[in-house]
C-alpha cells in the first residue's frame, strides 16, 4: 500500500474545494476566432457548409457565421470592407480591382471543371431553341444572360465565341444581377443563352422551358471556376487563421468528393451528404424534390484547396483584353500562392 504524505492530502483537499467552487483545473480554453465566411446557396459551396456542419472549423477554432450572396462581385465587396473574412466564388472584374487596390488576395482553388464528370451546362430558351438556336456555334447574334459586366459568365460567354470563331461582342451579353433574375428571364424567353452549374442547369432541363446544348468544360478545358479568397491584410498578417480555415474548407471538401463526386463512401454517405446540403441548398423544395438536383450537380472541389494558377492568369488576361481591369495587374497581384499548392 502506498503511504498518504501530508502533501498528498493537502493536493486533495485543494483540488475538492476548488472543484466545490467551480473553478476547474484543465488547461484554460481560448475563444474560437469569429470569422463570418461568404457563399452562395449552390452545391458548389458544398465545402464550406460540410466544414461547418461536421465541426471541421470548430476543430480549428474558428466560429464560423455564413453570410449569403446572390453574385461574386457583391461578396467581393463585403471582403474588402471587412464584412467577410473568407469567401468562395468565381474570379470577378470587380474582385480583380479590388485586389489591384491592395484589398484581396485568392488563396486557393474550389469548383474546377474535369473531364468525365459533368460541369457547367450551356442552356437556351425552348423559344430560342425551337427558332434554331441547337448548338453553341450559333449563339452568334443571340443574347445570353450574365450577372455584372465582368463576371464568370460573361468570361464564359467570351470563351465559347472565341473557339468558335467569332468575335465576344457578336454575343448580346445581359446584365441582370441576380442569378434568380437570370433563370426568369431564360424560362420566359426574355434571353436566349446562359451557363451555369449543372445542379441549376438540369433542374431548369427538366421544365421543358430550357434546353442543354452544349458543356463549357469543351470550351474552357481545366478551368478553375471558383476560387478562395481573403483579405490582402489576412493573407499577409494572419496566415495562421488563413491556414486553419484552408485545412477545415479542405476537410470539407474531402467528404463532399468522397460521397458524390467519386462515390467511394457509400451509399449511405451519400444519403447522408445531401440532407446536410440540403440545408443550405433548394432549402424551399421538399427534400425528395431537392435531391436530385444536388447529387447530379456535384462537381470536383480541388483536394487541399489546390490552384490552377494557369487558368487564373488566362481569366486575368481576358479581363485585361477586355478593358474591365487595368493591363498593368499581374498574377502575383491577384493570388497568394504560399498556402496551397499551385499549377
Amino acid at each position: 500500500m502506498s503511504t498518504i504524505t501530508r502533501r498528498t492530502i493537502s493536493t486533495f483537499v485543494g483540488a475538492s474545494l476548488l472543484a466545490m467552487a467551480g473553478i476547474s483545473l484543465a488547461s484554460p480554453s481560448f475563444a474560437a476566432d469569429k470569422i463570418n465566411v461568404g457563399a452562395l446557396r449552390f452545391t458548389s459551396h458544398s465545402a464550406s457548409f460540410v466544414a461547418f456542419e461536421r465541426g471541421y472549423f470548430k476543430e480549428q477554432g474558428l466560429d464560423v457565421t455564413f453570410k449569403f450572396f446572390q453574385a461574386a462581385q457583391p461578396m467581393a465587396v463585403a471582403i474588402a470592407s471587412g464584412d467577410v473574412d473568407f469567401g468562395v466564388t468565381a474570379i470577378s472584374g470587380g474582385l480583380i480591382n479590388l485586389a489591384n487596390k491592395g484589398a484581396i488576395k485568392v488563396i486557393g482553388g474550389a469548383l474546377h471543371e474535369e473531364a468525365g464528370i459533368d460541369g457547367q451546362m450551356i442552356l437556351v430558351s425552348k423559344k430560342a431553341f425551337d427558332a434554331g438556336l441547337t448548338k453553341p456555334s450559333m449563339l452568334k447574334g443571340h443574347s445570353y444572360g450574365i450577372t455584372q459586366a465582368g463576371s464568370s459568365f460573361h468570361y464564359m460567354a467570351h470563351k465559347i465565341a472565341q473557339k468558335e470563331g467569332f468575335a465576344g461582342s457578336d454575343i448580346k451579353v445581359k446584365p441582370l444581377q441576380k442569378v434568380g433574375a437570370i433563370i426568369g428571364a431564360l424560362k420566359s424567353g426574355q434571353i436566349d443563352a446562359w451557363s451555369i452549374v449543372p445542379h441549376i442547369a438540369k433542374g431548369l432541363a427538366k421544365s421543358k422551358k430550357v434546353m442543354i446544348i452544349g458543356k463549357v468544360a469543351d470550351y474552357i478545358p481545366d478551368y478553375q471556376v471558383t476560387t478562395v479568397f481573403t483579405s490582402a491584410d489576412n493573407a499577409a498578417n494572419k496566415k495562421d487563421l488563413v491556414k486553419r480555415f484552408l485545412t477545415a474548407f479542405s476537410k470539407g471538401a474531402d467528404d463532399f468528393n468522397a460521397a458524390l463526386v467519386d462515390k467511394t463512401a457509400g451509399d449511405q454517405a451519400a444519403e447522408d451528404m445531401v440532407k446536410l446540403i440540403h440545408k443550405y441548398v433548394y432549402t424551399s423544395r421538399p427534400y425528395e424534390k431537392a435531391a436530385p438536383s444536388i447529387r447530379n450537380g456535384a462537381m470536383r472541389i480541388n483536394k487541399n484547396a489546390k490552384l490552377n494558377v494557369t487558368n487564373v492568369k488566362d481569366q486575368l488576361a481576358w479581363f485585361q483584353s477586355e478593358g474591365l481591369v487595368s493591363k498593368d495587374i499581374t498574377i502575383d497581384t491577384l493570388v497568394d500562392g504560399s498556402f496551397v499548392e499551385t499549377y
